[in-house]
């Protein structure tokens, strides 16, 4: 059984750390899988990648499988989508889940009912093709994810559990297992997706995180101001 964080931004976004510090910090919190889905590009996930194949390179012992992969902001939500390359992806939904399965990727909805940061809402009713739904998301409200919940048992797609963190130490505040005893490539993974192979493990984050989170966004969004 692996532990996967499968929602992590990283400074190619609005996550204050970089791809190399994130997979450091998954490693020693334990975490077997993890996926860089910055807002509308792949570079994080695929500089983790890359990293993560120079660590395979160089210990024995110390592995970490890096998914690329994307949060995208369609014309109706966010969409977790995760591939084994770059891939071009449109911004209408139906359209979106076609190209990302004609190029072997996995689609989820992001925190579909914390609809405060761009989750689908009912929206995620109207489309059978994700591969499985977001369903707990240590940055949404209980209600956001008792709804999300509610619409995979409804819609009998899997569940997955993620961080959705923007600052180091909140990754792996929530995670999900992958039910099987070893994956070597991104391949194994998706197909572990795919075949709902995978249990939400329910998390969140304390008070002392919650500020840090909120502190982060306030210093993110002057920095933008400011072009720094």
């Amino acid at each position: 059984m692996l532990i996967a964080d499968l929602h992590i931004h990283s400074v190619y976004s609005d996550g204050k750390a970089s791809p190399r510090e994130i997979i450091r910090h998954a490693l020693i919190r334990g975490i077997n899988v993890i996926s860089i889905t910055d807002h509308d590009t792949f570079k994080g996930g695929l500089e983790g990648y890359r990293f993560s194949r120079e660590i395979a390179r160089n210990t024995s012992d110390t592995k970490i499988l890096v998914v690329p992969g994307i949060e995208l902001r369609s014309y109706s939500g966010d969409i977790l989508v995760y591939c084994e390359n770059d891939v071009e992806l449109p911004r209408e939904v139906g359209l979106l889940i076609d190209k990302a399965h004609e190029n072997n990727c996995v689609v989820v909805p992001a925190h579909p009912f914390d609809t405060w940061r761009h989750g689908l809402g009912d929206v995620v009713y109207d489309y059978d093709g994700w591969d499985a739904i977001e369903v707990w998301n240590a940055h949404a409200s209980r209600n956001a994810n008792r709804r999300a919940l509610e619409a995979s048992r409804i819609m009998g797609k899997p569940g997955v559990a993620n961080s959705d963190a923007h600052i180091l130490e909140h990754v792996g505040s929530a995670y999900t297992y992958i039910l099987i005893e070893d994956a070597s490539s991104i391949t194994e993974v998706l197909d572990a997706l795919r075949k709902g192979l995978i249990k939400p493990h329910q998390g969140g984050l304390s008070l002392k995180d919650n500020i840090e989170r909120v502190a982060w966004s306030i210093e993110y969004r002057a920095r933008k101001i400011l072009g720094d």
